[in-house]
């Protein structure tokens, strides 16, 4: 599951000691457009912590699992990102050429798609 939106507010890290050994979090708070407006709470563990280094004001799509486990016969439920895109000032999302289109005036391509070849005299 896929949530894009403003990320409003980072919260401060969390870190502790656990029976499989130590462990890092740090939530931040992501503001969805449209009409209706919903603010998600996403949770990043570990070393992606590091790896995305969020900030305060990026569009982000977060790429998350959603888990509930009951603790006490209440039931609590976390929003874990795996994997996070940044958008790029030109609004394509970063690491994907493929999403800002060509200019309306561009040419038409001049390469003809895979596996229609006028020479080829296979029969099918």
């Amino acid at each position: 599951m896929e949530i894009s939106g403003n990320i409003i507010r980072i919260l401060p890290e969390k870190s502790g000691e656990g029976r499989n050994g130590p462990w890092r979090k740090q939530e931040f708070i992501v503001e969805t457009e449209g009409q209706y407006p919903r603010k998600v709470c996403i949770a990043v563990w570990g070393d992606k912590i590091d790896q995305f280094a969020l900030k305060e004001g990026e569009r982000v799509t977060a790429s998350v699992n959603i888990e509930s486990r009951e603790f006490n016969e209440r039931w609590y439920t976390d929003v874990k990102a795996w994997k996070i895109e940044r958008e790029a000032q030109g609004g394509a999302l970063s690491g994907d050429p493929q999403s800002t289109p060509p200019p309306f005036d561009a040419p038409p391509p001049t390469e003809e798609p895979p596996g229609v070849r006028e020479e080829d005299d296979l029969p099918f």
